[in-house]
């Protein structure tokens, strides 16, 4: 009994770890995400299938994969799409919990992508309007990671909302 609930404190700390890092990247937040998911339903607390595990799981190898391989920080050295793509992200995410799971992984995408237009509207970010295979790029190398972190960080929300 006393392990479940220090395994629901330990989700819910990796929850907070995560959504901090989708705004301020240190490294993945998909690795506190998917760890707090593992965590929640280690705990009883909520319950997932095994395919969720698997595909997140794999999401989650790809998105470290791309950190590691991506180059660091911005051309310019401004980190401010973070807070872009991050909070139109996690925006996007909570619109579509409202609705339900499959709404709430589009709303993240479609938050994302918001985001990251917002932010290449900025003088910071004008960059991104030179070239359109540079959108898509910057797309894959930070939108997908807020993406993956968020939308983890969202299913292990709603399983505690819905027991």
């Amino acid at each position: 009994m006393i392990l479940q609930y220090i395994l629901l404190i330990v989700g819910l700390l990796c929850v907070v770890a995560a959504l901090a890092l989708v705004l301020r990247p240190k490294w993945p937040a998909a690795l506190p995400a998917y760890a707090a998911l593992v965590s929640l339903h280690l705990s009883y607390f909520i319950a997932a299938p095994t395919s969720t595990f698997v595909f997140w799981g794999i999401a989650t190898a790809m998105v470290v994969a791309l950190y590691h391989f991506s180059p660091k920080g911005e051309p310019d050295g401004n980190a401010a799409s973070n807070l872009y793509i991050g909070g139109s992200t996690i925006a996007g995410c909570l619109l579509g919990l409202i609705v339900g799971p499959r709404i709430m992984v589009l709303g993240t995408i479609l938050g994302a992508a918001v985001g990251q237009m917002a932010y290449a509207r900025t003088p910071a970010g004008r960059w991104l309007t030179e070239q359109p295979a540079t959108f898509i790029r910057y797309f894959c190398a930070k939108c997908l990671p807020a993406i993956v972190a968020v939308a983890i960080t969202g299913i292990a929300v709603e399983g505690l909302i819905i027991q």
